[in-house]
């Protein structure tokens, strides 16, 4: 009987083992595989010294000729014509008349590869008016908003065509809200049309960083607040298309870079 007894309490201790635990179950899952949960963000790059801090600033030159300037005819919407008193002319060509261009996209393209920045608060903003887009040319930060207004009595339709971020095409009527948009990705250039309007052309320059300027009506641009180092800066042009040159940025010193087309 003794012996019987210790045979059914080890038969029953055994069940309980294959109950509890074998099988081939899978291993419980780390916190970091557990569904809904998020992996540790990549520790972040470096945070800009203010206090070392420098500048590249310059001009970009043309030393071409200008050339017959292309009209923009905008008869098919008297909306549209009817805003301007004198002749429209393409924008692809703005030459200064210190010899210098206007929109041209310049930015820090190499050198800044340790470093992250948040983007901006105040969202960048595209207008469309007397149906045509202002600015032509702009710089935006990935990951800042992207305001577009349509301040004419006209229908737009907004169509960015990119390579490296989604593609989105929308209608705006007068006086409707403003379209808001973001770009995850750095992409240099990408070209804005109105379907509405073919002559209606804009260029965003989406960088990861706020080193970027379009030249103005003199031709200058400025890359203020710069971490000292070895830095590619990149010019580009609608018309003309894009160079760079090297320059190293000591602290607390400005230092000045020059672009040339032509000649």
């Amino acid at each position: 009987m003794y012996y019987l007894r210790n045979l059914i309490v080890l038969l029953c201790a055994g069940v309980l083992v294959l109950g509890c635990g074998g099988g081939g179950d899978a291993p419980p899952q780390s916190p970091a595989e557990t569904p809904g949960e998020t992996p540790a963000a990549a520790p972040a790059g470096k945070s800009v010294d203010t206090a070392t801090a420098g500048s590249i600033s310059g001009k970009v030159n043309y030393a071409g000729e200008q050339g017959r300037k292309a009209r923009i005819r905008m008869n098919a919407d008297p909306n549209c014509a009817d805003q301007h008193s004198s002749p429209v002319y393409a924008q692809n060509l703005e030459i200064n008349e210190n010899g210098t261009l206007q929109h041209a996209f310049v930015f820090v393209k190499a050198g800044l590869e340790d470093y992250t920045f948040q983007p901006p608060a105040e969202a960048a903003v595209l207008n469309q008016q007397g149906c045509l887009y202002t600015p032509h040319v702009m710089g935006i930060q990935t990951g800042q908003e992207l305001k577009v207004l349509n301040s004419d009595q006209t229908t737009h339709n907004i169509n960015p065509s990119p390579a490296n971020n989604r593609d989105w095409n929308v209608s705006q009527s007068p006086s409707s809200d403003p379209i808001i948009r973001r770009f995850a990705r750095a992409e240099i250039m990408i070209p804005v049309k109105c379907n509405v309007h073919p002559w209606m052309k804009a260029y965003l320059g989406v960088v990861a960083h706020p080193y970027f300027a379009v030249t103005g009506s003199d031709g200058s641009y400025s890359l203020e607040g710069l971490p000292p180092g070895d830095y590619t800066v990149e010019v580009w042009h609608e018309k003309l298309g894009a160079q760079d040159q090297k320059i190293t940025v000591t602290a607390s010193q400005a230092a000045t870079l020059d672009f040339n087309y032509g000649g």
